[in-house]
């Protein structure tokens, strides 16, 4: 069976011949992306090419600008090098009359940004952002060809989405997104339902443009427990994302929803959305929930992709990745309906060869293990 099958057929939960293999944000067959650029990362990424199931993450480009608008804003901006960082630092005159900065931060042997001030740090500063009219945004699919091409059928693209949860706590940091949603809910609500307007809006124009296999939509875990109560969920998670899902379904698009972290108190809730699959399903004490439980109250309805943590990949012994393999097979494998996956991928450069060595375990244990 390829790969392309065994993914599609895993997350309509059809009968396979083992559990798909996936290396999550490690993409074998995006070559402009940095693992596939540094030399440590070579052998690794070939036995990712040759011996697991691609779910390769790829969006169109497009000319969105600012506040989910295609919408032409006047920004500056200032770059700074210091000791292997660059800095930038950015300035937003928005119509509302009111200016906005903000400062990002990416050091040059981790391969991630750090956002140090963002754009908001009130009511007022959002208020102020979505003061940019909203232009439906444009997408660019050319390069989705060549990407599908190169994979054939060893795999599936999957589009990563931003849910309104997603892009308003973002434009916050973390804790005061958090004390504004609880202490300004009629605000919030507001803006998460002008933020969802224009989502729908740019989310029809990309699947008239182009329809991946699969679409991760991102956000839910903003509004879980214990940063906020389950009811939130329900409220500003729940029927948008449900929204979203049903037009990507009518589109012939699968959905898989992503939220980290503690989700026992909203597993229900989740459920109510309507996708197709879950990730990354993240075992205690990093969540709340073992896998086996998630499997018995999911799995029959949702695919669930997971469960191993990083940290053991990058931090444990090659016995315990070994166990930690069987135990997920234990849990999950059963029914089918999973996608044997870590729940982040490694940022920094150069690889580290224990490190290496654990994906290779991973990814050979996996083979034996999930075999059906």
């Amino acid at each position: 069976m390829d790969s392309r099958t065994r993914i599609l057929k895993t997350i309509r939960h059809e009968a396979v011949d083992r559990v798909p293999i996936s290396t999550y944000e490690l993409c074998a067959f995006q070559p402009a992306n940095f693992e596939n650029q540094a030399p440590s990362y070579t052998a690794l990424m070939n036995l990712i090419r040759e011996s697991t199931d691609a779910i390769t993450m790829w969006n169109p480009s497009s000319d969105q600008h600012m506040a989910l608008s295609a919408h032409p804003a006047v920004v500056s901006e200032v770059v700074e090098r210091r000791d292997g960082i660059t800095i930038r630092r950015a300035r937003l005159e928005t119509p509302a009359g009111r200016t906005l900065t903000s400062t990002d931060q990416a050091y040059d042997d981790v391969h991630t940004v750090w956002h140090t001030e963002h754009w908001c740090k009130s009511s007022a500063d959002v208020d102020a952002l979505l003061s940019i009219p909203y232009t439906p945004v444009s997408y660019d699919f050319s390069e989705l060809g060549a990407i599908t091409n190169t994979m054939g059928n060893r795999g599936i693209v999957m589009t990563s989405l931003a849910d309104p949860a997603c892009t308003a706590m973002e434009l916050m940091e973390f804790g005061a997104a958090t004390v504004w949603a609880m202490t300004e809910t009629d605000h919030f609500a507001a803006v998460m339902e002008e933020l969802h307007r224009r989502t729908m809006q740019n989310l029809k124009c990309m699947l008239e443009g182009g329809v991946a296999d699969l679409y991760r939509i991102c956000g839910p875990e903003y509004l879980t427990p214990p940063y906020l109560p389950p009811a939130f969920f329900e409220r500003f998670v729940v029927p948008y994302d449900a929204e979203m899902t049903e037009l990507i379904h009518s589109c012939g698009g699968l959905v898989r929803v992503h939220s980290h972290g503690k989700i026992r108190r909203v597993v229900d809730l989740i459920r109510k959305i309507g996708a197709d699959g879950l990730d990354p399903c993240e075992a205690p004490p990093d969540g709340d929930i073992e896998l086996w439980e998630l499997k018995q109250r999911l799995g029959s309805e949702l695919c669930l992709f997971g469960n191993l943590q990083l940290k053991l990949l990058e931090h444990g012994s090659t016995d315990e990745v070994r166990a930690a393999v069987q135990g997920c097979m234990d849990a999950a494998k059963h029914g089918g309906g999973f996608v044997i996956m870590p729940t982040a991928s490694p940022i920094n450069v150069p690889l580290s060869p224990k490190t290496e060595e654990n994906y290779r375990v991973f990814i050979e244990s996996a083979l034996t293990l999930g075999r059906y």
